[in-house]
Order: structure tokens, then C-alpha cells, then sequence
């Protein structure tokens, strides 16, 4: 190869090399801010192929995209000067590249760092001017609407960031506080079940003692009316025994004779010691009575 060759190689190659340090790309997930010797010159450069000067310049890109900071669980007061521990969340992205790389280097954790602070002091404030009902229920939609605008307010100002969202996952008392809590929930628990417990016995022995009441009242009504169909059975069958024996006295005597001898003659080991002519004998000794 000659030296003609070689030199026009080698220009290419530092040709070449001069091309690919002055173009760079930019693509639709990213934000990008040109520095020239440190300094920003170009912010919010859009996505596509651009050109720097090699040395001179030098691109700084971040992630564009929706960024989740999961901050840990804080202990705030309420306006009752109740202790809560918040466990909340947020959504950012990069709205302002040059305000972004000016306030963090650009360095995504050092961002979450700085917006961490001014969502504890933004949840602190907000928490210290409601009350425990509104802070979990009554207005919690519009206590982290409010955090949210005035979060992103700030930090659009001082870090560039777009904060879109700010949410409270879950709100818990400390334990110590959840102790008490608990134990005096249980407490009363407790004394609401003896209460019911209480009530129920109470209730119980009331309608036992209306069953026994009731029931000795059906069985004294009962008995009654049974003694009184019984007594009224028997004078209906005394009525009937009288009138049939008046139609016959003879047949009721004999009647009586009878039975009087299967009562008398019943037991296989009496003795009976009676004159044979006396009138108990009177219709074994003669059929007709006579």
C-alpha cells in the first residue's frame, strides 16, 4: 500500500470517526439537554437524529417516560394531634429537561430524593389541618387532589418534574396507639356480648317461665274438662244402669248376685266359711231367686 493510499485511509477513518461523535439520536422515550463544555445550551431537544460538535458538546438524555415513587410509611399528626402512619406513593415524569439536569444531574435518584422531601412536607401540612375522619374518608379524593396540584406546582418550579399523581395506599395507627385501640374495642366487645348474653338469659327464663305457666294452665283446664266429661259419662251411664234395672229389679238383683260371686270366688286360695241357705246363695240355690 502506498503512502497515498494510507493517508487517504486514514482520513476516512478520522473522517468517519468525526461523523459518528456528531450525530446522535434522541428517541420518543427520552428527554435530552445539550451541554457545551458544562453548560446547557439546548434543552427539550425533540426526539430524531441531531448533530453536536465533537468536544464541544455533549448530550445528556433522561427517561421520559411515567416514573412510580414508592416513599416509605411516615408518621404525621392530625389537627387532633393524632399520630397516623401513611404509606403513599407518586407519579412523575420529566416535564422541563434543563430545570430537571440543572436541579438533579440529571441522576433519576437524586430527583426522587429531592421530590420525597417536599411530599413528606406536602403530606405533613395537610394531614395537620384535617381531622382523622376527614383524612381517611370524608375527604381523602380531595385532600390528595389538592396535594397532587400543589406538589406539582413545586416541583415543576424547582425540579422540572410533571407530578400527575399523588395516593395515600394505606393509613394505620402506630402500634402502640393500635394496642390500646384494640384492646379497648375488645373491651367493649366483650361488654356488649355479656350485655346481649345477659339479655338472652333474661329473655329465656321469661318465656320458660311463661311455657310452665301456660302449661300447667293447659293441664289444670285439661284435667278439669276430662273430670267433667268423666263425671258427666258417668251420670249418663248411672242414668242408664237406673233405667234399666227399674224396668227389671229382679235381673238387677241378679245381676248383682253375679257379680258379687266372680268378686267373691276370684281368688283360688280364700276361704269362706257361710251358711249355704243364706241369701248370698240365693240364686245359686234356686235359678229363680225363690
Amino acid at each position: 500500500m502506498s503512502g497515498r493510499q494510507m493517508t487517504i485511509l486514514i482520513s476516512l477513518v478520522l473522517l468517519l470517526g468525526v461523523v459518528s461523535n456528531s450525530l446522535y439520536v434522541v428517541n420518543e422515550r427520552e428527554r435530552a439537554v445539550m451541554l457545551k463544555f458544562g453548560e446547557v445550551v439546548e434543552t427539550d431537544i425533540q426526539p430524531g437524529l441531531h448533530f453536536k460538535i465533537p468536544i464541544v458538546n455533549d448530550v445528556q438524555r433522561f427517561e421520559a417516560r411515567l416514573i412510580t415513587l414508592d416513599s416509605s410509611p411516615q408518621r404525621y399528626l392530625t389537627a387532633e394531634k393524632k399520630a397516623l402512619i401513611v404509606d403513599s406513593y407518586v407519579k412523575w415524569q420529566v416535564a422541563d429537561a434543563g430545570t430537571y439536569y440543572t436541579a438533579t444531574g440529571g441522576d433519576e435518584f437524586t430527583a426522587n430524593n429531592l421530590l420525597t422531601s417536599r411530599v413528606d412536607n406536602g403530606l405533613r401540612n395537610k394531614f395537620g389541618e384535617r381531622t382523622v375522619f376527614e383524612v381517611v374518608s370524608g375527604e381523602r379524593d380531595a385532600l390528595m387532589a389538592e396535594i397532587t396540584k400543589e406538589l406539582d406546582d413545586i416541583a415543576f418550579r424547582e425540579l422540572g418534574i410533571h407530578v400527575l399523581d399523588v395516593r395515600v395506599k394505606g393509613i394505620d395507627l402506630p402500634p402502640e396507639v393500635s394496642n390500646a385501640v384494640y384492646s379497648r374495642m375488645r373491651t367493649e366487645r366483650e361488654r356488649e356480648a355479656k350485655d346481649h348474653r345477659s339479655r338472652g338469659r333474661e329473655l329465656a327464663e321469661g318465656i320458660e317461665a311463661d311455657a310452665d305457666r301456660q302449661n300447667t294452665v293447659i293441664e289444670a283446664n285439661a284435667y278439669r274438662e276430662s273430670e267433667q266429661i268423666r263425671g258427666g259419662g258417668d251420670a249418663v251411664a248411672a242414668e242408664i244402669y237406673a233405667s234399666a234395672f227399674n224396668k227389671d229389679p229382679e235381673f238387677y238383683s241378679f245381676s248383682r248376685s253375679i257379680q258379687a260371686y266372680r268378686t267373691a270366688f276370684s281368688g283360688k286360695e280364700d276361704l269362706l266359711v257361710i251358711d249355704p241357705k243364706s241369701e248370698f246363695f240365693r240364686y245359686l240355690n234356686n235359678p229363680l231367686g225363690n
